[in-house]
């Protein structure tokens, strides 16, 4: 009984089918084509290989960029330079041994002054130069303004005043009093003048261009200041905020003399040979200890601190 009934059912379809062919083909009806929409394509993504595997792939990274359909971007070996200040001081004063220590009555001081004054001629012709854009410049009133220059970028460096800081140092000397102070508490005072401060040595020479001129003086500073510096857990690294010290300092100042804004800043400073060294820092370390149980309390007179193996280095 089913087989007969599906067999009547498949009849019928197909003269169904066939009367509604030939209806569409009398009245002219087309039928929209189907649209395909692709769902997954090729994979065009790009993988750069991973920095230790660099040197042992010999595959072109810039070709299987290519062929995935990105751009590869080209390197270049750039580095930013700055035209506000110069990268270094030009030919650096060199200061006599024994300053601040020799009379110029003595026979070794006699010498130094003579000499400085027989080295002082490329000096003036520098100054003559800086005198040409700065009509205000002058080698009486400069070294108490660059004092003041002085004095007001230390405070805004214990104050870590950055705008202040850039307004007063160059390019060149921001990272260098800036580096390594991030977790420390600066406390600076400028206490007197031991000495007026004096200008020693000047330059005028340009960069890049011709015409770009920069202008260098360097100062002669001997003063009295206090300086200590705490680590972040508040303790004493260096220094001392009650003992003043005579600092003898040389300290070089910059202006991009063309430029009709620029203004004189701190640029460097001139560490001579001859000079004591510096004062050790004092480091807070942990001092390894013996393990303690739960109530054990520890005697620090009885117990030996383990000295560290010795280790073989070169410099």
């Amino acid at each position: 009984m089913a087989m007969p009934m599906r067999r009547t059912l498949l009849a019928l379809h197909r003269v169904t089918c066939h009367t509604m062919k030939n209806a569409e083909a009398s009245l002219d009806v087309r039928r929209p084509l189907p649209m395909v929409v692709p769902v997954r394509t090729k994979k065009r993504y790009f993988i750069p290989a991973p920095p230790g595997v660099k040197g042992k792939n010999v595959e072109n990274p810039e070709a299987k960029a290519k062929a995935a359909g990105l751009t590869f971007r080209q390197e270049y070996a750039e580095r930013p330079i700055n035209i506000a200040c110069s990268v270094g001081i030009f030919d650096p004063y060199i200061p006599p041994e024994g300053d601040a220590r020799l009379s110029t009555l003595s026979k070794e001081g006699l010498k130094q002054r003579s000499e400085q004054i027989r080295q002082s001629a490329a000096s003036k012709l520098a100054i003559r130069k800086i005198k040409e854009y700065d009509s205000e410049f002058t080698t009486k009133q400069f070294p108490e303004f660059a004092q003041d220059i002085f004095v007001g970028a230390h405070s805004a460096l214990t104050q870590f005043n950055k705008e202040k800081l850039h307004s007063l140092v160059t390019e060149r000397c921001y990272p260098e009093m800036t580096r390594g102070n991030r977790y420390k508490t600066i406390r600076w005072r400028f206490v007197e003048s031991l000495e007026p401060p004096r200008v020693v040595h000047a330059r005028c020479t340009d960069m890049v261009t011709k015409g770009n001129l920069y202008g260098q003086v360097t100062l002669r500073m001997h003063s009295r200041q206090t300086l200590a510096v705490y680590d972040r857990f508040g303790r004493l690294m260096l220094g001392s905020e009650e003992e003043p010290k005579d600092v003898l300092e040389y300290l070089v100042f910059e202006r991009h003399i063309v430029n009709p804004y620029g203004r004189w800043r701190l640029h460097g400073k001139i560490i001579p040979a001859w000079s004591p060294p510096k004062d050790a820092i004092i480091k807070t370390v942990m001092i390894p200890g013996p393990e303690l149980k739960p109530g054990q309390e520890f005697d620090a007179l009885n117990y030996q601190v383990p000295k560290p193996a010795a280790v073989q280095w070169n410099q």
